[in-house]
């Protein structure tokens, strides 16, 4: 099964209308790097149960088990009995599948999906997370899913979104990612102080900027994907119903965790060449450029290192906190459709 780029129909919607349009076809590509992850996270990852743990909020949908692909901690895994089928039916199948992609607004039914992408997002710190993807879900007028049009089993290849950490505060879970950020940091005096100033005296003023989704996602997705959370964000700050809420999007600085491969030695080598990026291979290419204009980053050893592929043997999974400034975010956007466009 071979695949062709559809010629892409998207068009700029009006901004009353939230749910977006289907975007331009895309291939998914199974490569042999998503395919060695998607295989070692499947057996540490946690199984799904449909019961709701908040009874105030509708049933969630619960995944289907019969579904082509399942996700396992931002990867695209075919369902292993399918694949075997298809391999004795299709000889030629290349590991690319067609998908027309869309993005929608966040939704309860989403909690499975959002849930699965952010599994590890705080390494393997015990923590309330269902009540984390809610604070998510109930956030609809800034935050977008990815799925595939059409797509039965609402599967999720993505999230975006901007909590304002202070209006947040009070909620157990960011009180959680709040120290966790705080005691990764501990060690950079330096970073450690500026942080505390964030998430403290400025936390009006800031937005936990949240970025999950699957390694296949085709990267041509990404501008656009960005393009709306910012959107929404400005849009935010004339149309909320309250004056408070409209300041709570009045950002002047995003906090970014996120996650890398670092070489072993490329502390030792960054000393000796003064290049803070030397051995770094970003799993989000848009990491590079909110690292680039980041006015502090602060690396730190991850708890849960999973058996890397034979590629990055020399490298070992490492998280990354980045603080950028509201007023480098037209330049992110100019620069990371520049970087697509030429890949």
């Amino acid at each position: 099964m071979r695949s062709q780029l559809l010629k892409s129909n998207t068009k700029t919607l009006p901004r009353p209308k939230r749910r977006r349009q289907r975007l331009k076809s895309w291939p998914i590509a199974f490569s042999p790097f998503a395919r060695s992850l998607a295989r070692m996270t499947s057996l540490s990852t946690p199984k799904r149960h449909p019961q709701n743990p908040n009874p105030t909020l509708p049933p969630r949908k619960p995944q289907s088990s019969q579904s082509s692909h399942h996700h396992f901690d931002g990867v695209v895994q075919e369902d292993s009995s399918k694949r075997e089928q298809s391999e004795t039916s299709d000889e030629d199948f290349d590991g690319v599948i067609q998908a027309d992609f869309s993005f929608f607004d966040p939704k309860p039914d989403d909690f499975h999906g959002v849930k699965t992408l952010l599994q590890t997002y705080l390494d393997n710190e015990e923590w309330d997370l269902s009540a984390f993807v809610d604070l998510i879900l109930g956030q609809t007028t800034v935050g977008t899913v990815v799925k595939i049009e059409d797509d039965e089993d609402e599967g999720i290849f993505a999230i975006v979104t901007a909590l304002n950490l202070y209006r947040y505060r009070e909620h157990r879970c960011i009180v959680t990612l709040m120290n966790f950020l705080l005691h990764k940091v501990r060690q950079g005096r330096d970073v450690a102080d500026k942080l505390r100033l964030l998430l403290g005296e400025q936390a009006r003023d800031v937005a936990l900027l949240l970025s999950q989704r699957m390694v296949n996602l085709p990267p041509q997705l990404l501008p656009p994907l960005y393009e709306a959370l910012f959107d929404e964000v400005l849009w935010a700050t004339e149309d909320e119903p309250t004056e408070e809420l409209r300041n709570s999007f009045k950002f002047k600085h995003y906090i970014i965790l996120s996650k890398i491969y670092m070489l072993k030695n490329a502390e030792q080598k960054t000393k000796r060449n003064n290049d803070s990026d030397e051995g770094i291979i970003y799993l989000k290419l848009e990491d590079e450029i909110f690292h680039k204009l980041s006015s502090w980053s602060f690396c730190f050893p991850l708890q849960t290192q999973q058996l890397a592929p034979h590629e990055l043997k020399n490298y070992r999974s490492t998280g990354l906190i980045m603080a950028v400034g509201a007023d480098k975010i037209p330049k992110f956007r100019q620069e990371l459709a520049s970087l697509i466009n030429e890949t």
